[in-house]
């Protein structure tokens, strides 16, 4: 079996078809399959209420809960597919994440992003080597090396937990949210060339660094092309269904494309995303845009809970394979502790070196650059969870790669502890280290109540025009009324669209022309730097509500 995600032949160390272990996984029917699957989805829903009344995190919950299944007699044996992980969750996941992702935060703190995604990715892989040779002289610098590829990338879908239950400065969950749609990237292409080393012996740093960029830019270019395909092809389909449609298919369109072409799938799917999340306000009308984002809550809170208990029910399968042999597993146990603490120290390493130099050559060049707090810092040295990429490349690691059950023990420890440990007490960390989100406005940016007040009087300002009769007799006064009182306005314009249903003149075509220019003016300002994203989300989805109710009051 090869996957083109990880770039080598392996045989996942459950197969059936192995001598080994083919007596503990019998395949199950097709049927059986999805009443498995129907089992997981209920224990999901069970455990995120359970987390609830718990206030235990979800993350934790559902890795729990998937370990208890696992081990729950009656219950069928799950055998992971690296191919099938990768390809299922990965593509919707990271193109979800790129879609809502803050445009011009991502673009102005890109070298940071990079210096995370790339830079500690590398950082991770160099150090947990070095520690493992240290714990384990006996295994090769190769293989020590493909330990810390396997556990370099923390986890897309444990950063997007993460940023859902916690509230950080802005600048912060850019880092972390841009952090987490690249650096996977970074940590297949290590890992696939740390194999290569391990089983061929040779390894030329050079050359890794030239696959890197060819993959990097390969992915952005196809991820260019797929995307502004995409973006026309929605503008074509009018038909909400096939919209929303479409949307599904764009992720794996992106990922299929990139790998088959030889490139970062991982990439292509994030530049797809991104595109696809600069042009929304124009393509999207608002009752598309407003189902579509129903339709993907579901499914990438269905895909994430998936995530996490199947992360949980692997367990078994390596409790099986290192559970035969006690003395070994004993002899695990210190170097597997050495690694996990090597993993987690290697991230403040390397947040602190790198925003701490950065600090002292900022105020030797005297730049403007705002370095992070120790707090921010702390936080984000904290967050480095692991998830799906790490287990599915440690599974698909092939045989013939040495201390290969050390590997697999290690990426499933990393996993545990991050998740377990930093997962549960990242909360804490920011109420203690006193974390606040940022102000409402800055010099450079409106705050929300400016934005609207700016927004309503240009709205007013064509209300008026279209409150005249060809006389010149004002035949819509209502709102005129309101003119001194910029609060009056913004309170006016969310129950304008109730109007329509008493028959006002404003009739619905003059109040979705009032809506459109509403919507260019949040676009312009968002376009010119003058409102955030955030902002401009905010206000674009009260003005599809708007719509919405125009639309309802009319039938």
């Amino acid at each position: 079996m090869t996957t083109s995600a990880v770039g080598c032949s392996y045989t996942t160390p459950w197969d059936t078809t192995r001598g080994e272990g083919s007596d503990l996984r019998a395949m199950m029917s097709p049927v059986a399959t999805f009443e498995f699957i129907l089992i997981l989805l209920v224990a999901t829903l069970g455990l995120e209420v359970l987390a609830r009344v718990t206030r235990l995190p979800p993350t934790a919950a559902l890795i729990i809960g998937g370990i208890a299944l696992a081990f729950t007699p009656g219950l069928p044996a799950f055998s992971l597919d690296p191919d099938f992980i990768l390809v299922l969750f990965l593509p919707p996941l990271l193109i979800h994440g790129a879609y809502s992702t803050a445009w011009t935060a991502f673009v102005r703190d890109l070298p940071s992003i990079l210096a995370l995604a790339i830079g500690a990715v590398a950082f991770t892989t160099l150090a947990v080597g070095l520690a493992t040779h240290w714990l384990v002289p006996s295994l090769p610098w190769a293989a020590c090396f493909t330990l810390g590829a396997v556990v370099s990338p923390p986890d897309a879908v444990a950063a997007k937990a993460l940023l859902t239950r916690v509230r950080l400065p802005m600048r912060l969950a850019v880092l972390l949210e841009g952090e987490s749609l690249l650096n996977d990237a970074a940590g297949l292409v290590l890992y696939r060339f740390a194999v290569a080393a391990t089983l061929s012996g040779n390894f030329s740093a050079t050359e890794a660094g030239l696959a890197f960029g060819g993959l990097a830019f390969g992915g952005i270019a196809v991820g260019v092309g797929i995307g502004l395909v995409w973006v026309q092809l929605l503008r074509l389909l009018k038909d909400v269904h096939l919209t929303i449609a479409a949307t599904f298919v764009l992720p794996w369109a992106a990922y299929v494309g990139g790998e088959a072409a030889h490139v970062s799938g991982v990439i292509a799917t994030v530049v797809a995303g991104l595109i696809l999340g600069w042009h929304q306000h124009t393509v999207f009308t608002a009752g598309v845009r407003l189902r579509t984002t129903a339709t993907w809550h579901v499914m990438i809170y269905l895909l994430e809970a998936f995530v996490f208990v199947l992360i949980g029910l692997s367990f078994r399968g390596v409790a099986e394979r290192l559970g035969s042999a006690h003395e070994e597993v004993l002899f695990l146990v210190g170097p597997v502790t050495g690694i996990v603490a090597a993993v987690v120290l290697s991230r403040f390493a390397w947040v602190f070196g790198v925003y701490g130099f950065k600090h002292i050559t900022g105020r030797l060049l005297r730049t403007t650059w705002a370095p992070l707090s120790p707090a921010a810092a702390t936080t984000l040295a904290w967050s480095g969870m692991r998830g799906v990429v790490t287990l599915a490349i440690a599974i698909a690691l092939p045989d013939a790669v040495p201390g290969r059950d050390l590997i697999l023990a290690s990426a499933f420890a990393v996993i545990l502890v991050t998740n377990l440990l930093q997962g549960t007490t990242l909360g804490p960390l920011i109420r203690l280290l006193s974390l606040q989100a940022d102000p409402d406005s800055d010099a450079a940016h409106l705050s929300r109540a400016q934005a609207h007040s700016h927004i309503v009087h240009v709205q007013l300002k064509e209300a008026e025009k279209l409150t005249h009769a060809n006389d010149g007799k004002i035949v819509y006064s209502r709102m005129l009324k309101y003119a001194p009182h910029p609060s009056a306005l913004d309170s006016e314009f969310s129950n304008i669209s109730l109007d329509c249903a008493n028959n006002h003149s404003m009739d619905r075509r003059d109040l979705l022309a009032v809506i459109a220019v509403g919507r260019a003016e949040a676009l312009r300002l968002h376009r010119s730097g003058r409102i955030r994203d955030e902002i401009l989300q905010e206000i674009e989805y009260e003005f599809d509500l708007q719509e919405l109710s125009a639309d309802v009051a009319h039938k």
